[in-house]
């Protein structure tokens, strides 16, 4: 058994006023060839106690003097300044020394950057989070050797590099940028189908160099294979490290993400208030990812920390990261209210909010929730606003919600994924599974792992049943009623090729990078087709060609001119039944006719005479 070097009877509350002193002490005048030797005289101490030690009627306690503050945590709530700390000493939890006492971390939490057990810790030197004093001990050794390499290196660029992050940045366009003429960004803008309203709007960039970030993230950027900026990022960086308010709309896995974590981080890397960035997304698994990406792009920056609060997921290890002086937030929208009503955070310092996904979070069921969160920060915060479909309703709350925005629209507004074939069949509901079969049974259109949509839970569960048992596939389902452990494991399945079949409710429809899905199938016909465009985006993420196959009926009748409308200019071939439906020619009918309604309320120069003789014309039958 280890034991701390230093073995004492529990302390009396007279010797408990010390215990803030010494913890400071130690963090701020412990060297890094102290606290490893610290462990290495662990060992011989165990050895060397004696057992009457532990038959001894003392109260014993492990040695918790490098307790809370070596990591670099703080222990009061966001925005406040420290409160009873001596109170507080004795009601911490004793830092764990060694890993092997630390817990293996949840799906969600964080996770050690030494062994991969719970990051219960931040380091404070590096950010990093750490289970233990061992890890960090060696964390710290690892960074040290790191940095000497660099250094004898590249003593230049490191000087360079500490210079520009303790400047202020301010954006400014690259003199390659400036060079180009007016008609070369139109055309530019033109053949990549971006398309910006606004005042001012700054012209796209053409790569990641041309905006000035400190080099760590520039070698971030392409470490983690952001080579060349995605259409979606040359133009909505530059906008968005301006401060601007942005309403962006692109085809589903074209970067979005990226585009508004980059303006992100160099909106808060300078803030000494914590937290200062906010990104709310409408699913557990969407904030998963946005902050395993954000932590990709961050490593190495000073002070960069994150803080995943979702559902499902236990709440005191949430609340204990939170005291940690957080920097981004990443959370849904129904677990940050609870911890704003338990006040166990504050909103005021918030400098940049994004909502990802936001036709789904300002939804029935979102809107008030993601409003009620807005209503906590401070008016002057920059806000950006993302999704592949903006529905004209969005863009009216949108106007409420934003000042001075910029409208950013790549590809057509509101379309499928350009990457994706579709495929659209009329399959009556009898005949459903029999063809979801046959498509599973097609050597050329079954591509493992293969995404079926269904509209409900119970749906889900015995259509993955009977794909099982029917044709031998591994398939389960995916849903909501999933614990969050579950839902972590069938993704995880699914990006490991362990599935060749997932069933899921729209729970997998947005957002998720599955880039190895290259077959989706709408069992279901979505209920609308901002969902089917979504849904549809699964297969083409990130630039990669997929097919969509969506199962259609008389069920689906109030989407029939809708998907006309956005399906048919892509190129796809739809069913007679659809096209000859008389539902079909109705709705065409109705929408002409409100069209028809509108152009005539609308003065022009060329009915203005007309209406003028309307008008006349009644008054003088009165």
């Amino acid at each position: 058994m280890f034991l701390p070097r230093s073995v004492k009877v529990k302390r009396t509350a007279d010797e408990d006023k010390s215990c803030t002193a010494k913890k400071h002490k130690l963090s701020s005048g412990g060297s890094l060839l102290e606290e490893t030797t610290e462990f290495q005289d662990c060992k011989s101490v165990g050895t060397e106690t004696s057992a009457s030690t532990y038959n001894s009627n003392e109260t014993v306690q492990e040695h918790t003097e490098p307790a809370a503050a070596d990591l670099g945590v703080a222990d009061t709530p966001l925005g406040k300044d420290s409160q009873n700390t001596d109170e507080d000493c004795s009601l911490e939890e004793p830092t764990k020394s060694f890993s092997k006492s630390q817990r293996w971390a949840e799906p969600g939490e964080p996770v050690c950057v030494v062994c991969g057990r719970y990051g219960e810790y931040i380091c404070d030197e590096t950010d990093e989070d750490v289970c233990s004093l061992e890890c960090k001990a060696k964390h710290l050794l690892q960074t040290q050797a790191k940095e000497n390499q660099l250094t004898s290196d590249q003593p230049t660029d490191s000087q360079a590099e500490a210079h520009l992050l303790n400047t202020p940045y301010f954006y400014k366009d690259h003199s390659f940028i400036l060079g180009l003429q007016d008609e070369q960004v139109e055309n530019l803008k033109l053949q990549l189908g971006i398309a910006v309203q606004g005042q001012q709007v700054p012209r796209p960039i053409v790569e990641f160099e041309h905006c000035g970030f400190p080099e760590t993230l520039n070698s971030n950027l392409k470490n983690f294979g952001y080579e060349v900026p995605t259409p979606i990022q040359m133009q909505m960086i530059p906008v968005g490290l301006l401060g601007r308010d942005i309403l962006a709309s692109a085809d589903t896995g074209s970067g979005k993400t990226a585009a508004f974590l980059l303006p992100v981080i160099m909106k808060v890397l300078k803030e000494t208030e914590t937290p200062s960035a906010l990104i709310l997304a409408p699913t557990r698994e969407l904030a998963i990812q946005i902050e395993r990406q954000a932590k990709e792009l961050m490593a190495g920056l000073p002070n960069m920390r994150t803080v995943l609060l979702v559902g499902g997921l236990p709440l005191p290890p949430q609340l204990h990261r939170l005291k940690q002086s957080v920097k981004v937030i990443i959370a849904t929208p129904g677990r940050l209210l609870e911890i704003l009503k338990q006040s166990s955070v504050q909103l005021c310092g918030i400098k940049i909010v994004v909502v990802d996904e936001v036709d789904t979070m300002l939804k029935m069921g979102f809107q008030q929730q993601v409003l009620d969160i807005l209503e906590d920060i401070s008016h002057d915060h920059q806000t950006i606003l993302v999704s592949a479909t903006i529905p004209v309703g969005i863009e009216h709350l949108a106007n409420q919600l934003l000042h001075n925005f910029v409208r950013i629209t790549i590809g057509e507004k509101n379309l499928p994924c350009s990457n994706v074939r579709q495929i659209i069949l009329w399959v009556e509901e009898p005949s459903k599974k029999k063809k979801l079969f046959e498509i599973l049974n097609d050597k050329k259109l079954f591509k493992p792992p293969v995404l079926v949509f269904v509209d409900c839970k119970l749906g889900a569960d015995l259509l993955s049943d009977a794909v099982h048992k029917i044709t031998g596939l591994q398939c389960t389902a995916m849903h909501s009623e999933k614990s969050q452990v579950e839902r972590t494991d069938i993704l995880q399945g699914l990006l490991q090729e362990k599935y060749e079949v997932i069933v899921s409710t729209g729970v997998l429809g947005r957002g998720l990078d599955l880039v190895n899905v290259k077959l989706v199938v709408n069992f279901d016909m979505p209920s609308s087709m901002d969902e089917y465009v979504h849904q549809v985006g699964r297969a083409g993420r990130l630039g990669h060609s997929g097919t969509a196959i969506t199962f259609i009926n008389n069920n689906s009748k109030k989407l029939f001119w809708d998907v006309v409308k956005r399906v048919k200019p892509t190129g796809t071939i739809l069913p007679p039944q659809l096209l000859n439906s008389p539902y079909l020619h109705d709705q065409k009918r109705r929408e002409q006719q409100r069209l028809k309604q509108l152009q005539n309320s609308l003065v022009t120069g060329d009915n203005i005479m007309d209406i003028i003789k309307k008008h006349n014309k009644n008054n003088s039958q009165r």
